[in-house]
């Protein structure tokens, strides 16, 4: 494991933290935090571009690996949050809206496995 990789991953970590962290603000500006859309929209989002990038990375372009780091480890994994997903859950759980929770818990497992197969095979249609 190299200096420049990790220094990559880093530098991925710290844009998709800020990103995160923009999107929630915007998000719960457009559409209120009385359910954890910020969360869910940035899982999928997230899930959309990872497989966007699994399809680029897989059929047209080899990036090195303190890009693919960058993007995928670093980027990536901060922009999306498994938990704060867990700490969105608990707090529904908490205030007794169990139906919420579980509404929220399957949006989130199906839109997310959705929206990397969509950014995939989309993604895989257009370059091809």
């Amino acid at each position: 494991m190299s200096a420049k990789l990790l220094m990559s991953i880093a530098a991925g970590g710290a844009l998709g933290a800020v990103s995160r962290y923009v999107m929630f603000v915007h998000v719960d500006n457009w559409l209120g935090s009385h359910f954890p859309f910020s969360t869910l929209i940035v899982n999928v989002v997230g899930a959309v571009a990872m497989g966007s990038l699994v399809a680029l990375t897989a059929s047209f372009w080899s990036p090195s690996d303190e890009v693919r780091a960058f993007l995928s480890v670093g980027m990536l994994g901060a922009f999306t949050t498994f938990s704060l997903f867990s700490q969105d859950l608990f707090n529904l759980m908490e205030r007794g809206d169990a139906m919420t929770a579980v509404i929220y818990a399957a949006m989130s497992v199906v839109l997310c496995i959705l929206g990397f197969y969509g950014g995939y095979h989309g993604l895989k249609h257009i370059l091809t």
